[in-house]
């Protein structure tokens, strides 16, 4: 009796909260918050090398700056919603803008590394309610029948960022200084958060509590700082070769683990993430297409560099260029989505997850038959055709996965749903690293064994180089062994093609292996996923 009265007065609050008339203007203010958040997830890393030169640091040390500040933003997504129902939602979100202003600034300025990453942990603690605490607003805010095209906007930036966050960051630093890629910054955020001040309102299902679960606190924490830190130099010392990473693999295990039981148990009146949201059906499947998607998008944006960097040599800006046409695809795709769904009779939207998957899928396979002899154009061509998959992904998910949630229970599927993103790109991008560098050792081996005196075209191959070295005024034994460091370097390159090759199959699989999640996701939108009035 108690939930069917606690539906009943949500219910009533939709119906009675007006809609804000203001609502397109906070779109505007919201969506240039999150792109300035999801940009600096990326952007920065192109800047590394000079930041590395400026400040004296190793490579080791200049990685803490990306590192640093995705600790503190994937530890404080999962409880943006119990902080923005305890201190408003108004107040909450023009918080973080100013701290992200505050440290944007700061961190142009710092002229230690130690200052820097101090910074940038800042930086991120601000930047998690720019994804998650805006989502959850929009949602709220606008009635369900423009929802479609609301999550077009919001998720052009989610989706299309870290796309141009390679060439944005290599012309920043090539025609000005490292301290530019933080500075632009301040007056984008500038903007938002004046807009907010000005128009945002506080959720009418907002909650005052006087209760804090610091048991929860310090689990959700401990546990997500080391299992990212695992994802994020795992790689660097040789995974569980290393006590450090076997240790904090445990503590992330047991903590994580613990943290869960907790905020399920009856003691627990006031969790700080209400897990029993995760009950709902379409929200489960859309936390699991989350993760896919996480790991598709920036496990994508992570390995194309590479590989078109080391194999094709491009530079940082054509590497941009060459991500770009991909950004507008997934632009052009998204707002079709919103589109479609803001129909009378919106587009099922497991259909058009199933597009989004196929064109993911396909474009994954056009990327692995990919050779060191490629140009921009196949590169481009499947860049397009993945962009276009994204742009049909992003927006079903998240409609869906909202359509039947109400009150404050969207606040806190707002936070699952951007945590669950985080850490597939962070499972994504430890997962194919340590991918890559195992199946070119693999493909280097195999390689090799065709080399021999008993496979007479390998012969051959070694005797015309010796021969053409020869000619240039080599002695015998110089012109022999130019020959054999030129047979190294070509199979160095192909095994290195290969395995990325194979990276990109996986890429795909991945995401066929979460496609069968959308058959369970709703068919129709028919509850209203917005705090107005489903006009």
């Amino acid at each position: 009796m108690a939930t069917a009265t606690q539906t009943r007065t949500v219910d009533n609050l939709v119906q009675e909260a007006p809609l804000n008339p203001y609502r397109w203007v906070i779109l505007f203010g919201l969506v240039t918050a999150s792109v300035m958040e999801v940009l600096d997830t990326t952007v920065v890393n192109v800047a590394l090398p000079q930041m590395m030169g400026n400040l004296g640091a190793t490579p080791d040390e200049i990685g803490w700056v990306s590192t640093g500040y995705i600790l503190s933003n994937v530890v404080v997504l999962p409880m943006t919603a119990w902080l923005s129902h305890r201190f408003g939602r108004k107040n909450y979100l023009a918080f973080s803008i100013i701290l992200f202003i505050v440290a944007s600034f700061f961190c142009g300025t710092s002229r230690t590394l130690t200052e820097l990453v101090f910074w940038r942990v800042m930086q991120g603690a601000g930047g998690a309610a720019l994804l998650s605490t805006a989502q959850a607003t929009l949602v709220e805010i606008f009635p369900r029948k423009q929802m479609g095209m609301v999550t077009a906007f919001f998720g052009l930036g989610m989706v299309t960022a870290p796309t141009i966050a390679p060439a944005l960051g290599g012309w920043i630093t090539d025609n000005y200084t490292w301290p530019w890629v933080f500075f632009i910054n301040v007056p984008i955020g500038i903007v938002s958060v004046s807009i907010v001040l000005t128009f945002l309102q506080n959720s009418i299902f907002s909650k005052d509590t006087e209760v804090i679960d610091w048991t929860g606190i310090a689990l959700l924490a401990v546990g997500l700082i080391s299992l990212q830190y695992v994802l994020e130099e795992g790689v660097r010392y040789g995974w569980y070769d290393d006590a450090n990473i076997t240790r904090l693999s445990i503590l992330a295990t047991v903590c994580l683990v613990s943290f869960f039981a907790w905020e399920l148990s009856r003691r627990n009146r006031h969790p700080i993430v209400d897990l029993r949201v995760v009950k709902n059906m379409s929200l489960r499947m859309g936390i699991i297409l989350s993760l896919a998607l996480g790991f598709g998008l920036y496990g994508g944006v992570f390995l194309y560099p590479m590989f078109v960097q080391r194999i094709l040599h491009f530079t940082a800006i054509e590497t941009g260029m060459a991500l770009l046409p991909g950004g507008i695809a997934s632009a052009v795709g998204m707002i079709t989505c919103g589109r479609l769904l803001n129909r009378p009779n919106p587009v099922d939207p497991r259909r058009m997850l199933a597009f989004g998957v196929t064109m993911f899928v396909i474009s994954m396979w056009l990327l692995s038959q990919l050779t060191s002899q490629s140009g921009m154009w196949d590169t481009q061509f499947a860049l397009i055709i993945r962009g276009a998959g994204l742009g049909f992904l992003f927006i079903p998910i998240n409609v869906a996965a909202f359509s039947s949630l109400r009150g404050q229970d969207i606040a806190q599927a707002s936070a699952l749903l951007n945590l669950s993103r985080q850490l597939g790109g962070s499972f994504g991008i430890a997962v194919l690293n340590t991918y890559v560098v195992t199946m070119e050792a693999f493909h280097r081996s195999n390689l090799v064994s065709h080399i021999s005196s008993a496979n007479p075209f390998s012969m051959d191959r070694i005797h015309a180089l010796t021969h053409m070295f020869t000619r240039h005024g080599y002695s015998v034994t110089s012109a022999t062994d130019a020959a054999h460091g030129m047979i190294n370097n070509a199979v160095n390159v192909q095994a290195a093609t290969l395995a990325y090759d194979d990276a990109f199959l996986l890429l795909g699989l991945s995401m066929l292996i979460a496609s069968p999640s959308v058959l369970l996701l709703k068919r129709r939108l028919s509850a209203p996923p917005s705090g107005g009035a489903p006009h």
